[in-house]
């Protein structure tokens, strides 16, 4: 399980890398071309919003896979016992659910039938809107995988403490 972990995890930080490196490298450029050059460059901006776009959804599955999302969690410190496990359940149902309904199912949709291209760099939108159900993917494969981890513990604890009954 920790070698998938640190497969994914590697991954997820390469794309962001990589990511953060266009935004520098074509921020750079465009400063660079407006005041050094007096010739600005015209792709620049449309290609720094597609990579913050691509960058902020990456992004937010990290933070899913790390457990660093934002959350209200008012309710979830005052509960305790079997109501803190059947709230934490909903939740996660409700995440999941938005994530595989929103980010999976309306992204292939607005991939499917976008027929539109963007205007200055004649990327079709549906290259854009591809990031939507890959981001979904990443975000439930990230959960999943820590219901497993949750799921091991809770067992390897559960046999520790048998182990320690005898």
């Amino acid at each position: 399980m920790k070698k998938v972990n640190k497969i994914i995890d590697g991954v997820m930080r390469f794309l962001m890398a990589v990511s953060m490196f266009a935004l520098i490298a074509g921020g750079f450029w465009q400063i660079f071309s407006r005041w050094i050059l007096k010739n600005p460059s015209t792709f620049t901006d449309e290609f720094l919003r597609y990579v913050l776009i691509w960058a902020s959804m990456i992004g937010s599955a990290y933070c899913f896979y790390t457990d660093q999302h934002l959350a209200l969690d008012l309710l979830k410190s005052k509960t305790h016992g079997a109501f803190k496990l059947i709230l934490n359940i909903f939740i996660e149902g409700c995440v999941m659910f938005f994530v595989i309904y929103v980010f999976i199912h309306g992204g292939m949709m607005l991939s499917k039938y976008s027929t539109n291209a963007s205007s200055v760099m004649h990327i079709p939108f549906k290259v854009l809107y591809a990031i939507l159900p890959a981001s979904g993917i990443m975000i439930v494969a990230a959960r999943v995988l820590k219901y497993v981890e949750y799921l091991l513990d809770y067992c390897s604890a559960k046999a520790e403490k048998e182990g320690a009954k005898k």
